[in-house]
């Protein structure tokens, strides 16, 4: 007598696909997206069809995040080296090969053109997280050598492009992974002393750094500029400093409850440059006022800790640190933008999450949140 197996049902075999996900996750990516796109619609009115190419990098990046999800952190584990590898491999072929535009050589024409620093900004993490997962139970300060190396080869290389916004995110990223694997206080903080008094004896030293007939070696000119705007921006109010004086005019005007939806005049006049991409937290504060940006805020706040969250809460150590400094990653990217647009920090290429538009970066986000995804839901299946 032959035996009967009976395949399961469609809803069994496809059950996998639609659960374990992390509610709020979702929730707080709903919520920014939505954010997102009433910003585009009235920044965007009369910048052609940003409104709609915005709502299709959304797509494309919800697409891209629910494929991530079903991908499992040891499959990702297993990427990580080749996608560093080929990262770093397609890094140097733009050195030598690359188109260059505006004095920077940051994209690589395969047939189609792709900017190659983006790859590294998911693939640092991925690389350090792997790496101090292979060292787990013996790290030693050698192993933090190593870990400061792989991150400075492909951080030295888009420097040399240069891109300093997307060094700073890669960099950022390595970083994180290293902090969350046990780098040292002792370690940290001497870097951090550094920065300050650096940063203390540019301010302090504010004339004399940006007088024409002082030579400022570290940085490039461009570089330079950017400080001595951020330090001074009325020195070339139509010029250099326009972006951060009208940003700030901008923010200032919209008050506690900002001018309304659709009625910014810093916006529709067109007084604010670059306003749906690295300056639309300028557009959004003026319309919607402190109110709107601490709301805001707190969506991105409650991102960051969900995040966390789910990064303390994975089974392993690869797991934690890479959803530890993917969220970290997402503060970054928040900071940097709202603090060049505010005229804290000098002005650099950095989007604000689903606010800017920009189809790269919808895309690399993408990417980030489905692998946040993807270990918040294997640890469910597990538990279940």
């Amino acid at each position: 007598m032959s035996t009967v197996i009976e395949r399961p049902s469609l809803w069994l075999r496809l059950k996998p696909l639609f659960v374990g996900y992390d509610f709020w996750l979702i929730a707080a990516i709903l919520l920014l997206a939505g954010a997102g796109m009433v910003t585009m619609y009235s920044a965007g009115f009369d910048h052609g069809t940003r409104f709609v190419d915005h709502g299709r990098n959304m797509m494309l990046a919800a697409g891209l995040l629910l494929v991530v999800a079903q991908v499992p952190p040891q499959r990702l584990m297993a990427l990580a080296l080749p996608i560093y590898a080929i990262g770093v491999a397609l890094l140097l072929a733009t050195a030598l090969f690359g188109i260059t535009k505006k004095g920077a050589t940051r994209w690589l024409d395969l047939g189609i053109v792709i900017q190659p620093s983006e790859i590294l900004k998911i693939g640092m993490p991925l690389m350090m997280a792997w790496w101090f997962q292979k060292r787990e139970g013996q790290l030693r300060a050698f192993d933090f050598a190593v870990g400061a190396l792989i991150l400075a080869v492909p951080v030295g290389l888009v420097m040399k492009q240069p891109d300093l916004g997307t060094a700073i995110l890669i960099l950022s990223g390595g970083l994180y992974v290293m902090f969350f694997a046990g780098l040292s206080w002792r370690l940290i903080l001497p870097v951090l002393a550094v920065g300050v008094v650096g940063v203390t004896a540019l301010v302090l030293s504010e004339d004399a750094i940006c007088q024409p007939d002082v030579v400022w070696y570290v940085l490039r000119e461009y570089q330079k500029h950017r400080v001595c705007t951020l330090l001074d921006p009325t020195q070339d109010p139509l010029g250099k400093g326009f972006h951060i004086i009208q940003g700030m005019i901008a923010i200032g005007s919209g008050g506690i409850h900002g001018k309304g939806f659709m009625n910014g005049t810093q916006t529709h006049l067109e007084f604010i440059p670059e306003r749906t991409t690295d300056f639309i937290f300028a557009a959004f504060s003026e319309e919607f006022g402190l109110a709107g940006v601490v709301g805001l805020l707190l969506g991105f706040v409650f991102l960051l800790f969900r995040g966390l969250i789910i990064a303390a809460e994975a089974p392993t150590l690869f797991s934690r640190l890479l959803a530890g400094a993917l969220s970290l990653s997402i503060f970054t990217y928040c900071f940097v933008n709202m603090g060049m647009v505010s005229g804290i920090l000098p002005v650099v290429g950095v989007p604000l999450p689903f606010i800017s538009y920009g189809g790269t970066a919808m895309v690399t986000m993408g990417l980030g949140l489905g692998i946040l995804m993807s270990i918040a839901k294997s640890r469910r299946m597990m538990q279940s």
